[in-house]
């Protein structure tokens, strides 16, 4: 077996290989496909300071390529999760790391100072993509002087690992990356969904109840991998990189781009034991290709030259 650790702020993972927010529950849903403790690290759906109901029907919608969800941050608020979900998840022998969001600076503090107490919680994944109701629905992690309001104001109440999610739907993501790790983040992970809508033309309807909505699965693949490769050369933090990872090829692509740990997202609805998979595939290619560590062939893409045979 090739070594698989990878550090991510004070996280010591026993291997690069996580899961996205929102594909994966709180972890027990996907108990009987996989044992959860191989993973580096989980990362749990939403959580808000209030209890959420999320969107209308219909919230999900099959594109070519991918999906589009508008499940609006469906759940029961970060009381019920210390109450009734925190204990059963404890027992993992690996990471388990809250993913925080908020309408307000207020709310998400409030979330990440409960996280804070809790001794399994090691890390946050702070979702940056939610609508700023006191600044008219501005997306926080579009206008950067709220980005810079938000992390900050996060890292003052949380003492652990620090990880800001950055959206795509930017003209500069690596202003962003720069902004959030100026302002005390132990990390990025990149990228959450890009907008997109679909239409039933049979029906003349939008096909999500919200007409937009988020666009993640292998057609988005291309722009994350473009992303994390600029964000990466840019910062001196770790990036965790995400989007349209299907299998242990598409992992390799990002940790080749800079990336220190990749999170699996839509994969998990196709084939719930797909992270298995990728993190097999993952050994199996260090191994065939002679390198002993994960972290030989993190930022390695190579350049072209003038010399390469291009036939």
């Amino acid at each position: 077996m090739a070594e698989l650790t990878t550090k991510i702020g004070n996280l010591t993972c026993k291997n690069p290989v996580w899961t996205a927010s929102g594909t994966f529950g709180y972890g027990p849903e996907y108990e009987d496909f996989i044992d959860i403790s191989r993973l580096g690290a989980i990362v749990v759906k939403g959580i808000t300071g209030k209890e959420r109901q999320g969107n209308p029907y219909p919230r999900m919608a099959e594109t070519p390529s991918g999906m589009l969800n508008a499940v609006g941050l469906q759940n029961k608020g970060i009381d019920y999760f210390i109450n009734s979900i925190y204990p059963e998840i404890s027992k993992y022998n690996t990471h388990v790391i809250v993913n925080v969001n908020g309408s307000t600076i207020e709310e998400y503090c409030e979330v990440a100072e409960k996280c804070d107490k809790l001794e399994k919680i090691e890390a946050i994944e702070l979702n940056i993509s939610c609508p700023n109701v006191k600044q008219g629905g501005m997306i926080f992690g579009t206008h950067c002087p709220s980005t810079i309001a938000v992390t900050k104001a996060v890292r003052n109440v949380f003492s652990k690992t620090l990880i800001v999610k950055l959206s795509p739907n930017v003209t500069n993501i690596v202003e962003f990356a720069l902004a959030v790790e100026s302002c005390g983040a132990d990390s990025v992970s990149l990228i959450n969904t890009l907008v997109g809508m679909a239409i039933d033309a049979k029906t003349r309807r939008p096909a999500l109840s919200t007409i937009t909505g988020g666009l993640s699965g292998p057609a988005i693949k291309p722009v994350a991998l473009r992303m994390v490769w600029q964000v990466a050369k840019a910062v001196k933090i770790p990036v965790i990189g995400m989007g349209g990872i299907m299998n242990s090829t598409d992992a390799i692509e990002f940790f080749l781009a800079g990336a220190s740990a990749i999170q699996v997202g839509t994969a998990n609805f196709i084939h719930p034991a797909v992270t298995m998979e990728i993190l097999e595939g993952i050994n199996a290619y260090l191994e065939r290709n002679d390198f002993k560590r994960i972290d030989e062939i993190i930022g390695s893409l190579k350049n072209y030259t003038e010399t390469d045979n291009y036939v």
